[in-house]
């Protein structure tokens, strides 16, 4: 028995040697292939890798290029307009600056004035108050002179303060921006019109002696005669600034040189802007203090008080507007 299996077995083992053996030469062979289609896939991928980056680095070399030609182009335009601002500098007409720092410099000046304006507001009211008890309490002529004159006297702080503001930024206090919406309805070059204060004074102000009528009245006269003096000259302003601006026909065919002159022409004109504010700012200032000289203290006081009065009303009356319901 043992004679019989002996040559089985052998053959049996020696086949499935065999099979292994086949088995694992295929299987050495797929592994060959497999390993040379992903070496090839990887070859593919670094190329085309390679490729786009080769591609992106072109493009990035382009942009460059065009950036730099850009620049140049902007440097040249500027040193262009900074020849011809150079030349009408030289011809004796001056051009401000402008750009993003002087517009912060005007918002930082407008701010200011802002503020300088409502302590000043706040100082007026205190003084207003103490003005209306005295009056009030029948003070003595000696007492109630001192807080008037300190009235009159804070009056020329604020032509000061709105004088100051006019060099920083002369369209802000033309424009009365820093008033409340009614008082900017009255508005005149940035402030009140004196005639038309003192002919709300005189009804309030009764009764007066005949001198005293006579000389408001020509007070009134001569304010009214100046405010027309000033009116017609912006009117005169604005008709030139538009004509300028407008330019000749064909000057605006995008010659720089052109542009500049008008520029420059009307800049130059713009300057006197703040010279109408400041004549009309002295008119208002001598007009309260003739008005002062003509009054008596007490009715100097009493003056004092219903102007004070009307801007009160003026700005309640803003803000009952302000506030006033709207229908959708």
């Amino acid at each position: 028995m043992m004679t019989e299996l002996s040559p089985r077995t052998d053959t049996s083992t020696d086949g499935d040697t065999d099979d292994k053996a086949m088995g694992f030469h295929s299987g050495q062979s797929h592994g060959h292939v497999v390993s040379d289609a992903s070496d090839k896939s990887r070859d593919q991928k670094t190329l085309r890798r390679l490729a786009q980056n080769r591609e992106a680095a072109r493009k990035s070399r382009l942009r460059k290029k065009a950036y730099v030609q850009q620049l140049e182009s902007s440097r040249m335009k500027l040193s262009q307009l900074e020849q011809e601002l150079q030349r009408a500098r030289q011809q004796g007409i001056f051009i401000s600056s402008s750009g993003e720092q002087s517009q912060s410099a005007s918002g930082n000046g407008a701010s200011s004035f802002h503020v300088e304006y409502a302590r000043w507001l706040d100082e007026q009211n205190r003084r207003i108050s103490e003005l209306r008890d005295a009056v009030s309490a029948h003070a003595g002529d000696g007492e109630l002179r001192i807080i008037v004159d300190g009235v009159v006297s804070h009056y020329e702080d604020i032509f000061r303060i709105k004088a100051d503001a006019a060099k920083n930024d002369v369209f802000h206090v033309l424009s009365g921006m820093w008033k409340t919406p009614a008082e900017r309805c009255f508005l005149w070059l940035g402030g009140f019109r004196s005639s038309e204060l003192l002919k709300l004074l005189v009804t309030q102000l009764e009764p007066l002696t005949e001198q005293q009528l006579l000389a408001i009245n020509n007070l009134q006269q001569t304010s009214q005669q100046a405010e027309d003096a000033l009116s017609q000259g912006m009117d005169a302003l604005q008709q030139s600034l538009a004509e300028t601006l407008a330019g000749s026909p064909g000057s605006s065919g995008g010659n720089v040189a052109n542009y500049m002159g008008q520029m420059a022409m009307a800049m130059g004109k713009l300057g006197t802007l703040e010279g109408f504010i400041r004549q009309a700012d002295n008119l208002r200032q001598q007009t309260l203090q003739q008005m002062h000289r003509i009054l008596t203290t007490r009715q100097s006081a009493r003056a004092l008080i219903a102007i004070s009065d009307y801007f009160s009303r003026l700005r309640a009356l803003s803000s009952l507007w302000l506030a006033r319901p709207r229908e959708n």
